[in-house]
C-alpha cells in the first residue's frame, strides 16, 4: 500500500460518515494552473479538446441574465481527460495515494469536471447521490475527489453533505420545482429543505473525498466573486458493468495499477442482477436538454 494523506482515523471517518477531508492536498501553484486552464478554454484561447462539454448556467442559454463576461456563462468543463494540463490534476500522485487507500490501486477515472458557480446565477444543485450516474459497481469500489481551486464558503455555495446517508442506498431522483435548474440536476425524493448538513468550507487545495451514495449538494453564490472546484471520480478495475440500458459504452483511462496507461473496458454481460437507471429518474438517464447547452455542439 502506497504512502497516503489519508490516516487510519480519516478512513474510519470516511466509511463511517460518507466522506473525509484531506487539507492541502494540491499546492497553490496547482490551482492557479487549473485556474488559468478554465480561463484560456473559456475565453477561447485554447481550443476545446476532444469530448470536451463546456456548459453553460441554465440562466445563461434561457437569457434570464446577461452575463459580463465569458467566465460568468460557464457551468461547468467535463470531461477533460484529453485535456494534458486538467488531466494532470488524477494523476496527481499525492491524489492517488488517497484514491488508493480507498478503494484499492488499479483505477481508473470517470466524470471529470472543472466546477464553475459565478455571480448573479441560481447555480444550485439539490441534494443527490452520484451513483445514479454510473453503470458500475460496487459503490463501495467507487470515490468522488473534489478539489477547492479558491477558498469555498457557505456564502459562496461550498458542498454540503449529509453525513452517514452514504448507508441508506440510491434513492429515486426527481427534478425540483425551481425557477432555473440546470440539466441533469437532479434532487432525492424525500429529502428536504429541513434535512440536517455539514456544510464543506475549503481553502485552495482542500480535498474532499466522497462515497457516491453520500446525499451532497451546494448552495447558491451569494458573492461577487467565482467559486471554482475540480474534481473527479475513480473507480476500482474489479468493478463489473450493471446497468441493463443500452447503447451507453464507452473507455475509461486506467490511471494507477497493473494496466497504468491502458483503457477500461466495459466488461461482456454476465448473469445475475442488472440495475434499470429509468427506475431512480425522472425521465431516463440525465443528459443535457435546451436548457443547458455545450459550447462544442
Amino acid at each position: 500500500m502506497t504512502d497516503s494523506l489519508i490516516t487510519d482515523e480519516m478512513a474510519e471517518h470516511y466509511w463511517e460518515h460518507g466522506y473525509t477531508i484531506v487539507r492541502d492536498l494540491y499546492n497553490a501553484e496547482l490551482a492557479e494552473i487549473y485556474r488559468a486552464r478554465f480561463a484560456a478554454i473559456v475565453n477561447g484561447e485554447v481550443e476545446a479538446c476532444e469530448g470536451m462539454l463546456v456548459m453553460r448556467d441554465v440562466m445563461v442559454a434561457k437569457g434570464a441574465i446577461k452575463p459580463a463576461t465569458r467566465a460568468e456563462e460557464v457551468a461547468k468543463i467535463q470531461d477533460f481527460e484529453n485535456d494534458e494540463v486538467l488531466y494532470s490534476y488524477v494523476t496527481h500522485a499525492p491524489m492517488l495515494d488517497c484514491v488508493e487507500r480507498l478503494v484499492g490501486r488499479d483505477v481508473f477515472t470517470l466524470h471529470t469536471m472543472l466546477i464553475n458557480k459565478p455571480p448573479n446565477v441560481d447555480g444550485r444543485h439539490p441534494l443527490h447521490q452520484d451513483l445514479l450516474y454510473f453503470p458500475f459497481r460496487p459503490a463501495d469500489k467507487i470515490v468522488a475527489g473534489w478539489t477547492a481551486l479558491e477558498r469555498i464558503t457557505k456564502e459562496n455555495g461550498c458542498l454540503c453533505v449529509v453525513p452517514g446517508s452514504h448507508k441508506r442506498g440510491l434513492l429515486k431522483h426527481e427534478n425540483p420545482d425551481w425557477a432555473h435548474l440546470n440539466a441533469g440536476y437532479f434532487g432525492a425524493e424525500g429529502v428536504g429543505e429541513n434535512t440536517e448538513r455539514f456544510y464543506v468550507e475549503m481553502e485552495p487545495g482542500d480535498t474532499v473525498f466522497f462515497h457516491p451514495i453520500l446525499l451532497h449538494g451546494s448552495g447558491r453564490n451569494k458573492t461577487q466573486g467565482f467559486r471554482r472546484a475540480i474534481a473527479a471520480h475513480f473507480a476500482s478495475t474489479e468493478c463489473s458493468w450493471e446497468w441493463t440500458i443500452e447503447g451507453v459504452d464507452r473507455n475509461y483511462k486506467i490511471v494507477r495499477g497493473k494496466n497504468a496507461g491502458g483503457w477500461w473496458k466495459k466488461p461482456a454481460d454476465s448473469p445475475g442482477r442488472k440495475i434499470n437507471p429509468m427506475d431512480y429518474l425522472p425521465f431516463g438517464p440525465a443528459r443535457p436538454d435546451k436548457s443547458e447547452t455545450s459550447e462544442n455542439e
